[in-house]
């Protein structure tokens, strides 16, 4: 039998809020919207309006995504009243020192605390170190409702797991974890949830659990993808090409297939500082996921390096040379630029005096302009030193050589970081990680 609370929801009798409408929070509030009546809620009033018109600011959805949805789209809090059921999907940065930076997620239990009543349920979504929901958030909404934490209202926690750019495992159809303050909130949380993740729904037996469970799922790649850069750098020494011995060593069937490269995002690049904040705090060192961390940090510098090492030895003075570099978002196919490892490639070159260019068919130069202190050129201009692939986007991948060969000047460089030329035959000055 459906939980009461559930089938007011599905009645319509009650509303779901959703507060934040990023990358993460627009493709559940829209989801949501199929099934229930929602509240998108977000800070900025230009994001909303882009909404209302059936827009997403992230550029991962489709008009055609905003259709047959029982939504309301606001920047005004008092809309979340008429919600019961209240989901939260706010960004979770690090900030400048690799600490988190918990201030959008506390803000937002703040703005929820405010309009709580007795009865209502709130799932946090935010990637958080192991504790958080229930030792940072539930005393927020408790001194702000003025309510009595699982007597009053009920918590639980259900980690985000979207994938940007991909479409193949989008929201519906990626196995969904879910955990609450107790078996009732379990229950109800388990059934809203389950309405509309068709994969299905795996219970986690505490909140704590859940938020160690996504905590790990970012680490163990950031992990794994750290010593695929480090075998890099050690077969650079070799003179051996690192994508040719992952190539041979996965034709074992238990080699498991990672691949060096720049490690940005709002996901793997941040992740791990919130378990090893939380892990230095217990007293413990991650010597590890630490190690993998300062690895995967200092790719972008070993590239900028290597870039100017092999210009030199081509008889090309530094100051002043030319460089294109191809791809300025954190990964290929989006347009998402946060925490994107291209824009300290693109500073470390500078502070050789290497004249950078950038291209990209998806990111905003304004938005690059306004988050690193540098824009796009619309297209490659003359002839460049060095031309650096640096993300594999659709656009970039099967080229042919004549193209690199009409931006390259004589004795250019062709870095291609993520190896995707390396089988293409071409006769350029060719390297990659």
């Amino acid at each position: 039998m459906a939980h009461p609370k559930f089938q007011e929801l599905l009645n319509k009798e009650s509303k779901i809020s959703v507060i934040g409408l990023g990358y993460v929070g627009l493709p559940i509030a829209l989801e949501l919207a199929r099934h229930f009546q929602v509240v998108g809620f977000d800070i900025k009033e230009e994001r909303v309006a882009q909404m209302q018109r059936h827009e997403d600011p992230s550029k991962e959805l489709e008009a055609a995504d905003f259709a047959d949805c029982d939504i309301q789209f606001t920047s005004k809090p008092d809309d979340l009243r008429a919600a019961t059921f209240h989901v939260v999907a706010v960004p979770t940065p690090i900030n400048r020192h690799n600490l988190p930076d918990l201030h959008p997620l506390l803000s937002a239990s703040k703005t929820v605390g405010k309009i709580l009543k007795k009865g209502d349920c709130v799932v946090f979504e935010s990637t958080v170190y192991p504790g958080c929901t229930e030792d940072d958030c539930v005393p927020i909404l408790e001194a702000e409702s003025g309510l009595k934490f699982n007597v009053d209202f009920k918590v639980g926690y259900s980690p985000e797991r979207i994938n940007p750019g991909d479409k193949e495992h989008t929201l519906t159809k990626i196995l969904k974890i879910v955990s609450g303050s107790d078996a009732e909130a379990l229950e109800l949380i388990s059934e809203v949830y389950g309405a509309i993740i068709k994969a299905g729904i795996h219970k986690a037996s505490s909140i704590k659990v859940a938020e160690a469970a996504k905590i790990i799922e970012n680490t163990q790649r950031d992990v794994n993808i750290a010593l695929m850069n480090e075998l890099s750098l050690i077969f650079n020494r070799l003179d051996i090409n690192t994508y040719e011995v992952l190539e041979a060593a996965g034709t074992k069937w238990n080699f498991l297939k990672f691949f060096p490269g720049l490690v940005g995002g709002h996901c793997i690049g941040v992740d791990p500082y919130y378990l090893t904040y939380k892990a230095s705090e217990l007293g413990i060192h991650s010597r590890i996921i630490t190690g993998g961390r300062v690895i995967n940090d200092g790719m972008a510098p070993y590239i900028a390096n290597e870039v100017v090492k092999r210009l030199i030895s081509a008889g090309h003075p530094i100051n002043g040379s030319r460089v294109l570099i191809m791809g300025a978002t954190f990964k290929e196919n989006v347009s998402d630029i946060r925490n994107s490892k291209v824009a300290d490639l693109v500073h470390e070159l500078q502070s050789f005096s290497v004249q950078v260019e950038v291209v990209d068919p998806h990111a905003s130069s304004d938005e690059l302009q306004e988050e690193y202190g540098y824009g796009l050129v619309e297209a490659p201009r003359g002839r460049y030193q060095a031309v650096v692939v640096a993300v594999n986007h659709g656009d970039y991948v099967g080229l042919p050589e004549s193209y690199f060969t009409g931006l390259l000047a004589e004795k250019g460089l062709f870095v291609d970081v993520k190896g995707i030329y390396r089988n293409a035959g071409f006769s350029l000055n060719y390297w990659s990680l």
